[in-house]
């Protein structure tokens, strides 16, 4: 693993999103806002035609403003994958629901990598395939890879893949998304990993390089601690309450601890939200590695 601080100049990319979700519709605005050109591929047609307007389907603190600066500039919505060809990258932003079983369902997944690997098919240019979407470890080897390189006859030296994991909050996403704690970067080779770090080039904030199985382990690993937190914080709750004794005096102290830190420490609510509870889950699951 290594880390290192990116910043400094930059220059534009042709950037696909594949999903114009939460995750996808965030990634897109804030690369447009970097410079890059990016086209945003959603199967809803009332989607991209809202997206086209600068008219954000969701309600995300200064989405609509920076959707609106760049939409039908430097961001555009389509339903077909034809700007893929031409990406340098492309960024799968798809859903992963949970299984009754409590797996990841990776259908959208492995539906996008199809679609892209065709899309590619002919192209001559090298292009990297990066996934955003939260998966278990060994996904984007063992399923997004062979997906796209079956469909587009290409080879491992004519695509790259990238794990990319997102670390977005519900009402704080563009905040996230541009002034990150750090960015994580797992790579199939060195080539694609420099590629996807370029395209994050304006935003300083350490960037860790790995593999991409560590890369979507570590997406697993910061959900389920933080959940972990939020559970073991309402555990010494009831301890508390059944000793009178005030539980957010006693986890302000604990919290000054910099072993610990004040986050995620305030009883309460049990965890919940679109993420930890499917996350938590589906690490039961069987790997994919």
């Amino acid at each position: 693993m290594q880390i290192s601080c990116e910043g400094g100049d930059r220059f534009t990319m042709k950037i696909s999103v594949v999903g114009g979700g939460y995750v996808g519709l965030v990634t897109g605005t804030c690369l447009a806002e970097l410079g890059h050109t990016v086209t945003i591929i959603d199967i809803d047609q009332e989607k991209v035609t809202a997206i086209n307007r600068g008219e954000p389907p969701i309600f995300e603190q200064d989405l609509e403003k920076l959707l609106k600066k760049n939409a039908g500039a430097g961001l555009h919505a389509e339903t077909g994958y034809g700007s893929v060809a031409k990406a340098d990258i492309v960024m799968i932003c798809v859903g992963t629901p949970p299984k009754p079983d409590g797996s990841a369902d990776l259908s959208f997944v492995m539906s996008a990598g199809s679609s892209i690997g065709k899309a590619l098919r002919g192209s001559d240019t090298y292009c990297v395939i990066a996934v955003k979407s939260t998966v278990p470890p060994g996904t984007t080897k063992n399923v997004v890879q062979p997906a796209v390189l079956q469909a587009s006859g290409r080879t491992r030296d004519e695509v790259g893949f990238v794990m990319n994991p997102e670390f977005l909050r519900e009402g704080r996403a563009i905040g996230d998304f541009l002034h990150p704690d750090r960015i994580v970067i797992g790579s199939s080779d060195s080539r694609a990993g420099d590629r996807v770090a370029e395209a994050y080039k304006g935003i300083r904030a350490p960037v860790v390089r790995t593999d991409l199985t560590a890369a979507e382990m570590i997406k697993y690993t910061s959900n389920a601690f933080l959940a972990t937190k939020i559970s073991f914080s309402n555990e010494i709750g009831n301890i508390c309450k059944r000793l009178d004794i005030d539980v957010y005096e006693v986890m302000r102290g604990v919290g000054l601890d910099p072993r610990i830190g004040p986050l995620f420490l305030n009883a309460g609510a049990g965890f919940g939200g679109s993420c930890f509870p499917k996350d938590v889950k589906s690490m039961n699951g069987s790997p994919t590695a």
